[in-house]
């Protein structure tokens, strides 16, 4: 069998690897031949991939980064009387989901399975939209808002992320960031629609209205995303189990997804709170509720400008710095008072934050030693741990502004997890180079 013929046979869907891979075999080519061989790295099928996996971080990920226009509206409005941590836990409970649903999907998306499961979650992220906009008390909101939602949500994220990596190998830093920008968009374009829409109709007419349009957005956006994602590589031959506790006697892997962890502590404080902060500090709180949306839009510097360094210089070696200046512009923001300085720290927080969601999978493929067919399972373990992370990290930021009265603690909490987070980058990168300089 000719170069051709195994470059047409790479680009073929998922429902045909099993039959080319026995004929590979009948046909008498050498054992050593393997569909990873041959990565497209572009062209139109892979392109399309990554359209539709954007379309799906965009109505996911996208989605939830909105999640501070629901909480200044439930505190202020629709859950007025209830302490704003409280509120927190359905945010924290929805940006947990979007990654713990890693462990078992993972393990079945290794195991072939993608488009049922995210033309389910599909189905799922719609109607739980829907009915958020029904919900009347906190614990409907809860589930509805925090578990439907953040659990269909991760399904299609973790697809997502599953996904990149068949397609690309050279220029999968960039696919990655493509992929990434769908959140930017969605943490962009989302909190305008709900702000315009909701923000002056205190009516639960409106709230429902409002919510029926934003599901019927996301199901544009799913309706690309389930057109053209796709596998390209077969399944593995065995079903194997969901957890292989085997991946963390790596100590590379075991400190990469610490690091994540105890990132997300942190990472998310800033976007949550950085509009009610503004509105403290006495800025108007119409030009306030902006600087959610202008920290979303400058991420996208962040992700494309990563992803082009992490393809030539290393996924950590773009990180390292972007995380850092994060963690330094998180102990910065509850100090600032004037406008232009609060747009300066969203603009800069946003690229820098960026830069670590976008590249945060890239790792992980290279940790596994080139065996693409285990990425669902090594992506799915580390999503898993760094969930709880995000699930912690809003409340308790939360618990302490109650206490302190103002956010300057919270910036010094969330600011430590962050740097903690580098230090651990670091000793990783260190590891898998051994030496000082390199590409990691």
């Amino acid at each position: 069998m000719n170069r051709t013929a195994s470059t047409l046979i790479a680009f073929s869907d998922s429902s045909r690897s099993d039959l080319a891979d026995e004929n590979f075999k009948s046909e008498g080519e050498p054992p050593h031949f393997s569909f990873e061989d041959e990565y497209p790295d572009g062209g139109l099928r892979a392109w399309l991939v990554v359209l539709g996996v954007t379309c799906g971080v965009c109505a996911t990920f996208g989605f939830i980064n909105a999640w501070g226009v629901f909480q200044a509206y439930y505190t202020e409005f629709y859950l007025r009387g209830t302490d704003p941590s409280t509120i927190a836990w359905i945010g924290s409970v929805q940006y947990a989901l979007v990654f713990m649903p890693g462990l078992a999907f993972g393990r079945l998306f290794d195991m072939g399975h993608l488009r049922v499961p995210v033309l389910m979650a599909s189905v799922v992220l719609v109607v739980s939209t829907i009915l958020t906009g029904q919900c009347t008390k906190f614990w409907h909101l809860l589930l509805c808002q925090g578990f439907a939602v953040g659990l269909s949500s991760g399904t299609i994220f973790t697809a997502a992320f599953g996904t990149v990596p068949h397609w690309f190998k050279k220029r999968l830093g960039i696919a990655f960031a493509f992929m990434a920008i769908g959140s930017s968009i969605g943490g962009t374009v989302f909190p305008i629609i709900l702000k315009n829409l909701i923000a002056h109709q205190r009516s639960l007419l409106y709230f429902q209205w409002t919510m029926r349009f934003t599901a019927l957005i996301l199901l544009g956006f799913l309706i690309v995303c389930n057109l053209t994602i796709a596998r390209r590589l077969p399944p593995r031959p065995t079903s194997g189990p969901f957890i292989d506790l085997r991946e963390f006697k790596s100590p590379a892997f075991s400190l990469y997804t610490l690091s994540a962890f105890t990132a997300f502590l942190g990472l998310y404080t800033c976007l949550t709170y950085i509009d009610i902060s503004a509105v403290l500090a006495g800025i108007d709180p119409d030009f306030a509720f902006y600087l959610l949306s202008i920290a979303n839009a400058s991420s996208v510097i962040g992700r494309l400008g990563s992803g082009i360094i992490a393809d030539r210089k290393g996924p950590l070696n773009a990180m390292i710095p972007g995380t850092l200046i994060a963690g330094v512009m998180t102990y910065i923001w509850p100090f600032v008072t004037s406008k232009g300085a609060f747009v300066a720290v969203a603009v800069i927080y946003g690229i820098s934050s960026g830069i670590f969601i976008s590249l945060m999978g890239q790792p992980i493929v290279r940790m596994g030693d080139g065996n693409i067919k285990d990425i669902g399972m090594r992506c799915g373990m580390a999503s898993t741990v760094l969930s709880f992370g995000a699930l912690a990290g809003p409340p308790i930021s939360g618990a302490i502004q109650n206490a302190t009265g103002d956010f300057k603690g919270v910036g010094i909490y969330a600011g430590t997890c962050i740097m903690m987070s580098v230090l651990l980058l670091v000793i990783t990168r260190q590891i898998m180079l051994r030496k000082v300089v390199g590409n990691a």
